[in-house]
This record gives C-alpha cells, sequence and structure tokens, in this order.
C-alpha cells in the first residue's frame, strides 16, 4: 500500500507540483493550502508523513510540529523554505522535523528525505 503524504504550503502553484510529483512516485498524497486547515480537516491519522512549508499564514511548519508533538504523534515532518535565514535548519531540527529543504529542491532530495521519514 502506498505511504500517504500530506503536503502543506501556502503556494498553490507549488503545492499542486508536489502534490503531482509525489502522486507520480506512487504516493498517495493530498494537499493544504495551510496547517490550520491541515489540522481542521485531516488531523494527524490520516497520513504518514507530513511534507510542509516553515513560513505560511496562520500556524507555521515549526509550529505544526510542535503541536502535533504535544498531541503525541510520531508523524515524521519534513519541512520545506524558500528562506535562507541562518538558523531556520537548526530551529527546524530541534522542532523534530526530519529533513529542512530549501526550495528549489530535486526529487531525489525529497525522495531521500521521504525514505528516512517513512523508513527510518
Amino acid at each position: 500500500m502506498e505511504p500517504r503524504v500530506a503536503v502543506i504550503d501556502d503556494d498553490d502553484p507549488f503545492r499542486t507540483a508536489l502534490v503531482e510529483s509525489l502522486d507520480s512516485l506512487a504516493y498517495r498524497t493530498c494537499g493544504y493550502a495551510s496547517a490550520d486547515e491541515f489540522i481542521a480537516t485531516a488531523g494527524e491519522t490520516s497520513c504518514d508523513c507530513v511534507i510542509t512549508d516553515i513560513h505560511m499564514p496562520g500556524t507555521s511548519g515549526i509550529d505544526l510540529k510542535l503541536l502535533l508533538s504535544a498531541r503525541g504523534s510520531t508523524m515524521p515532518v519534513i519541512m520545506i523554505t524558500a528562506r535562507s535565514d541562518p538558523d531556520l535548519e537548526a530551529r527546524a531540527l530541534a522542532s523534530g522535523a526530519i529533513c529542512l529543504l530549501r526550495k528549489p529542491f530535486d526529487s531525489a532530495a525529497l525522495v531521500h528525505c521521504l525514505d528516512l521519514a517513512l523508513n527510518g
């Protein structure tokens, strides 16, 4: 059975492209425009992994990971960003993210992070 992956990004074209790319790689993928939408409609039991942008209106990707952890979720989270803040990677990893990918990233890097997230 294909792994279920949630993609959370407020950039509609990017989110759509990432969902389509993951679908073509045999993942079952759902897209969400915000972390708040994901929390309200999907929740942490609906997928095997989350790929989330860090900087979005409302709940950030880092805050989403902290919220999931506070609820006892061990679902792996991969974070993505277009920003180059020097401490961003340390903050993302300190929150419990499996990987941080900087946009634009190639599919091999994404697949590597997904493999780490889903297979340990």
